[in-house]
Order: structure tokens, then C-alpha cells, then sequence
């Protein structure tokens, strides 16, 4: 049986939309957008689960929502059986030390005017972990880990390769021995040869520390090559969840089936046909009723126009959000 690590339940995040002046004269009603609503899942001890879905479903949001980086609206976190958003700031920044995160830009994650001695030791310092000396040695230590060379600790961001700053925000995120890191579309500004490599430093990485991974991502390529795990997620709502190798080979939902076609594949013997998505593309400002795939579904019935569908549990940890999946 696999240890649940940490577990998320119907979370939700909704962003209020201000209005202007004359705006709010016309309508009193109060908008936002629903980036996330009511997604339950679990993460497992030392896997790799990976969020992929198209731009603005909502992925990037959870995993910062479920680290508290942005408060979520509603739902629940439990991290280790401890329900973190509950938690005041004190105990949140305790709690911290196990929970970090690799940003998309890695340029604009770190700060132009400190070195990569100063980046990569102020975790250390918030959390006063070891004397001066010690922490020093950390940082030459975790360097050599992500590998650049420890020579390289006075430099500024600015001198470094793209591929190079990733690794000093790699080497930011292991300091205090988190037990989980987001990956927030880690390899996507980096070019192909480089994102390689990145991907094997996360492996190697997670073997020698027992690292536990949400990944965060656009790109099948990637997530079919680094994940255990992988969640389909459409318009702020999780629909399909398999293990990697179930999901791109039998997705069972029209989304995700859709979305599986749309990849890229060298072997044309391998490649299944296009499935070209028609109809409405909805906003999560005001999603539509039922199914929130419905108005591009090719398969809809009556009752997708009417009624969401609740996850169901197919077989071996196989769940969807589809009643034409059941």
C-alpha cells in the first residue's frame, strides 16, 4: 500500500473580479473567476504526480494554492494528517521546511542583486539552521549536488545559462530537506537538450533524497518520461487521474483523449488519430452548467448538460469525471 503523503479536498480558489465604479451601479452581482473548484487528490510518498491540462484549467493555481502561496478559498490540505490551512502563520512557517517549489522562470525567481551563496542560503538563514560556516558549506555542498561548480557562489544570476539558474533554484528548494517540491512548468523555458538534463537531475535527486514531486506541466513528452501518477484537469476541475502509463494508453475521458491525440509522435505507426475539439470555449468566469466539457465534447448527451459528474473509480486507481466512463 502506498503512504498517502498529502491530501487535497475539494479545494477551491476563486479570484473576485473588482469592477469599476459605473459597473457596479448597472450590477451589484459579484464575479470571479473560478481557477480551481472542488479538486480532490492525493499525493503518495516519494512518487511523481504530475497536473497537466491546457493553459489556464487551472494547475499552476492548485499546487500553489495547497503550499499556501496563494490562500485558497475553501477545501482542505492535510499534510502528514495536519490540515495546514488551518494553521497560523508560526506554525505555517514550520511547516514550510517540508513543503517547497521550483518556479517556471528561473530568472525572475531569484533575486538580481544577491549572489547564488546569498540565494541558496537564505532558507537556511529564515530557519536558522546551522552557524555561519555551516551554512556556507551547505551551499557549496547543494552546488555541487545540482551540478555547477562551488567556485561559482559569488555570481549573480545574470551570469548563468538558463538551464544553470534552474539548477541554483533546485539547489534553493532541497536546503531545508523538504520532503515535497512543486514543480511548477520547471522545464518549460528551457530548451529541449537542457530540459533533459534538468529531468535527470529531478530523478537522480528523488532517489537520494526521497523527494516527493507535483509536477506541473503542459507538456505530455515530459510528463510521460518523469511521472508516476498523472492528473487530467479541464477548466479548474480534475476530471480524469491514472498511472502514467493507464492514461496515455487508455484515457478514458473525451478531454483527455483529446488532448493525448493533440501530442506530437515520432513513430507514425503509434500515432492515433486527431481529435479536433469544436464548439463554445468556456470561461471560468462564469463555467457552464453540468459538465464543464460539454460544450466541446463530440460524445455530450442530455444529462452532461444538466449534471456534473462526481470522480468515479474505475479499477487499480483509475478515476474519471465522464458518465459515459462508468
Amino acid at each position: 500500500m502506498q503512504e498517502p503523503l498529502m491530501e487535497i479536498k475539494k479545494l477551491k480558489k476563486h479570484f473576485p473580479i473588482k469592477k469599476g465604479f459605473f459597473d457596479k451601479l448597472k450590477d451589484k452581482t459579484e464575479l470571479s473567476v473560478k481557477a480551481v473548484d472542488n479538486v480532490t487528490f492525493t499525493i503518495y510518498k516519494g512518487e511523481t504526480l504530475a497536473l497537466v491540462g491546457e493553459s489556464g484549467c487551472g494547475k499552476s493555481t492548485t499546487g500553489r494554492s495547497l503550499l499556501r502561496l496563494i490562500e485558497p478559498t475553501e477545501g482542505e490540505v492535510t499534510f502528514e494528517g495536519k490540515n495546514i490551512l488551518s494553521m497560523k502563520k508560526q506554525d505555517m512557517k514550520d511547516i514550510r521546511r517540508e513543503l517547497q517549489i521550483v518556479f517556471q522562470d528561473p530568472y525572475a525567481s531569484l533575486h538580481p542583486r544577491m549572489t547564488v551563496r546569498e540565494i541558496i542560503m537564505e532558507p537556511l538563514i529564515i530557519h536558522n539552521v546551522g552557524s555561519a560556516s555551516e551554512r556556507v558549506k551547505q551551499v557549496e555542498e547543494l552546488m555541487e549536488i545540482v551540478g555547477l561548480s562551488s567556485k561559482m557562489k559569488n555570481r549573480y544570476p545574470h551570469e548563468f545559462s538558463g538551464g544553470q539558474r534552474q539548477r541554483i533554484g533546485i539547489a534553493k528548494a532541497l536546503a531545508l530537506k523538504p520532503k515535497i517540491i512543486v514543480c511548477d512548468e520547471a522545464v518549460s523555458a528551457l530548451d529541449v537538450s537542457v530540459q533533459a538534463n534538468i529531468l535527470n537531475l529531478l530523478k537522480d535527486l528523488q532517489d537520494e533524497f526521497q523527494l516527493t514531486y507535483l509536477f506541473i506541466s503542459h507538456d505530455l513528452g515530459v510528463v510521460k518520461n518523469i511521472s508516476n501518477r498523472v492528473g487530467v484537469m479541464y477548466l479548474g476541475k480534475l476530471v480524469e487521474i491514472a498511472d502514467t502509463h493507464t492514461l496515455f494508453t487508455n484515457p478514458r475521458h473525451p478531454y483527455t483523449q483529446a488532448l493525448l491525440s493533440a501530442r506530437p509522435v515520432i513513430d507514425k505507426g503509434l500515432q492515433t488519430e486527431r481529435i479536433v475539439l469544436e464548439g463554445e470555449i468556456p470561461t471560468p468566469i462564469n463555467p457552464p452548467s453540468g459538465c464543464r466539457f460539454h460544450t466541446r465534447c463530440p460524445l455530450k448527451t442530455e444529462r452532461c448538460m444538466k449534471e456534473s459528474p462526481e470522480m468515479v473509480n474505475l479499477q487499480g486507481g483509475h478515476s474519471v469525471a465522464c458518465f459515459l466512463a462508468n
